[in-house]
This record gives structure tokens, C-alpha cells and sequence, in this order.
């Protein structure tokens, strides 16, 4: 009988753990499923904002390359599409992800876009753990001051003038925060000299997706 007890509830004890594991399971398919779905959606509307409707007649959103990660320049922890947005059928701008690892709070994922002769057509914070009232003034819902790198480029400001004012150059920093703004600033500019040097590949013609293998010379090797 004891042993018939054991079993019994050995039996029902391993019901159970395999019918949680399987709601554990069923939950964060969900949940992740729901999480890349406002992602999606987010980023969309930062391009858009960045890049509107009426400024391009492809589907932006299926017109993209593979950003490599481990470039030192974007800087991506996770491979991400670069978006391409077109008038008829010529690239005009690209819109690039990059990421501040250097964050007061943590890293901040950025999308930035590049017009044809390099020049910023718009910067948008994706995300960050920036705090409230102070750093998360780079997210263009708190403040405008993100504003301020449009028609930007690598020679405007000159190279040495790209940084905070607190470090003797031209962009603001907020007060009370001066790493946050910092780190977004080298960020964009890395993402320009990123776009600079691949200007080819990111501005043809061809029309491709991010499934394609990323672009040659960009991803490190192990």
C-alpha cells in the first residue's frame, strides 16, 4: 500500500511539473511574441518620424540589410535591420541602428538616419533605462533636444566639436546629465562614420531583406 501511495503521487507530482512547464512554456511564447510585436511597432513609428510616408515610395520596412553585430562602430549586441527608404527606386536616406553601450543606466538602442551625402536626416531613441526628469530627455516624447542632430554630418561640426558642450563642443547636454547626452552623441557619430565607409552597399540599388547575408567586411570573425 505504501508503496502504491509513493508511485500514485510520484505520478501526479510529475503530471503536474510537466503540465507547469508547458504553461510556462505556452506563456512566454506569448509574451515574446507580444514584446517583438510592440518592438516592431515602435521602431516603426521612430522611422516614420524620422522618415515620412510622403518622403518615400518603397515599403520600408521590406526594403533592408543586415546590420553586422560587433561592428565598432554600431556597436549592436543583436542583429538588427539597417532600412532603406527610396524615390523612384534610388536610395535617398538609411536608417541605421546603433547603440550607446555607455549609458548612465545602460545601454540605449538608437536608429539613425543617413541622408544621401551624409547628412542626419533624424535620430530616435528606441530604448534606454535612462532616469526620469533627467537623461531620459534623449526620448524625443520628453524633449525636442534630439532634434538637434538634423542636418548634421561628419564635417558639420567639424570632427573635434562633436561632442557636449561640457567638453568644449556644440551639443547641449542637460542639466544634472551630462553622460546620457554624451553617449548619444558619440553614438551618431559613429553611425555616420559607419554609413561613410559604407556608402556603396547601402545606398545601391538593389533592392534586398534581412535575411540576406550581412554586408561583406562589417562582421568579425570569432
Amino acid at each position: 500500500m505504501l508503496g502504491q501511495s509513493i508511485t500514485r503521487n510520484s505520478l501526479v507530482l510529475a503530471a503536474f511539473a510537466v503540465a507547469t512547464a508547458v504553461l510556462l512554456a505556452g506563456t512566454h511564447l506569448k509574451t515574446r511574441e507580444r514584446i517583438a510585436d510592440q518592438q516592431r511597432a515602435a521602431e516603426e513609428r521612430a522611422l516614420l518620424e524620422i522618415v515620412p510616408r510622403d518622403a518615400h515610395d518603397n515599403a520600408l520596412l521590406d526594403d533592408t540589410l543586415p546590420a553586422p553585430v560587433g561592428d565598432d562602430k554600431l556597436k549592436l549586441a543583436e542583429p538588427r535591420p539597417i532600412y532603406r527608404a527610396r524615390r523612384d527606386g534610388r536610395v535617398e536616406t538609411v536608417l541605421v541602428p546603433a547603440r550607446a553601450p555607455d549609458g548612465y543606466s545602460g545601454a540605449i538602442d538608437l536608429v539613425v538616419g543617413v541622408n544621401r551625402g551624409g547628412t542626419v536626416a533624424g535620430v530616435r531613441v528606441l530604448e534606454h533605462r535612462e532616469t526620469p526628469g533627467l537623461g531620459d530627455k534623449v526620448d524625443r516624447r520628453k524633449s525636442d533636444w534630439i532634434d538637434g542632430f538634423a542636418g548634421r554630418s561628419l564635417d558639420d561640426p567639424a570632427p573635434a566639436l562633436w561632442k557636449v558642450r561640457k567638453d568644449k563642443g556644440v551639443f547641449d547636454q542637460f542639466t544634472g546629465a551630462t553622460i546620457t547626452p554624451r553617449a548619444v552623441v558619440a553614438a551618431t557619430r559613429r553611425a555616420l562614420e559607419y554609413v561613410e565607409a559604407h556608402e556603396a552597399e547601402l545606398f545601391a540599388a538593389g533592392v534586398t531583406s534581412a535575411a540576406a547575408e550581412p554586408m561583406q567586411g562589417t562582421e568579425k570573425g570569432p
